[in-house]
């Protein structure tokens, strides 16, 4: 079975966007505070790599099981993704780690582009 080209795309740029997302969490400050405990900031990466990996998971759902409620709740996933950033943009500026947020957030956005889209359409089943 041949997959779609814009299915192929979508999941070709989902998965390039986690792999930046992945990279992200890799090199986040570390350093612990009087308001951030080691505990704490282990907790927060081992629930990011996990998080990823649901959403690895969900992209291929989509692309690979032709499901249809993986790319939806993949938008929704953006939704918010691009609410935090506004809001982290808007508190501290457009730094280094946030810019690769909003790579991130492309590539993603373009990736659902491509799935409700061209050949994509009739590809993912309900």
């Amino acid at each position: 079975m041949n997959i779609p080209r814009n299915v192929l795309w979508f999941e070709v740029l989902l998965y390039l966007s986690l792999t930046l997302d992945a990279v992200s969490v890799a090199f986040q400050d570390r350093t612990p505070t009087a308001r951030m405990t080691e505990q704490m900031i282990n907790t927060g990466t081992l629930m990011a790599a996990g998080l990823i990996l649901l959403l690895v998971y969900f992209v291929r759902l989509a692309a690979v099981g032709r499901k249809n409620w993986p790319r939806w709740v993949l938008a929704a996933a953006l939704v918010l993704s691009v609410i935090s950033l506004v809001q982290i943009v808007g508190e501290k500026g457009l730094e280094l780690d946030s810019g690769i947020e909003v790579i991130s957030c492309a590539l993603t956005a373009m990736g659902l582009y491509y799935s409700f889209t061209g050949d994509a359409v009739g590809w993912f089943n309900a």
